[in-house]
């Protein structure tokens, strides 16, 4: 599998990329954006996902519902924006991507 990547921003995207490569399924690694340095306090992640066990549907959904937890968090910390890039270069935002565009992305 080639790999995929995810660009997360917000306060708390250290913990939301952890949480997410903490999902049973998906292998990779993270690292703070340069320019997150310098406009605090924004944090931006960008994980690699270099490997997915099981189906892109199941991982799909889990990915969804991560997104969708870190969206309604009222400790007043969140995520503001993930953008999925896939091996083919393709983006999605998650704002409002629906569970098949996920699919695609973690498929092409």
């Amino acid at each position: 599998m080639a790999e995929i990547q995810l660009a997360i921003e917000g306060e708390d995207a250290v913990a939301a990329t952890e949480a997410l490569l903490a999902i049973p399924g998906i292998s990779g690694n993270y690292a703070v954006s340069s320019e997150a340095e310098e406009r605090e306090p924004v944090v931006t992640t960008v994980a690699t996902i270099v490997g997915i066990v099981g189906g892109s549907i199941a991982i799909a959904e889990q990915i969804r519902k991560w997104y969708q937890e870190y969206q309604a968090k009222q400790s007043g910390k969140r995520i503001e924006k993930v953008l999925i890039v896939g091996r083919n270069g393709r983006r999605l935002l998650l704002k409002d991507a629906t569970l098949e565009e996920i699919r695609q992305i973690l498929e092409s």
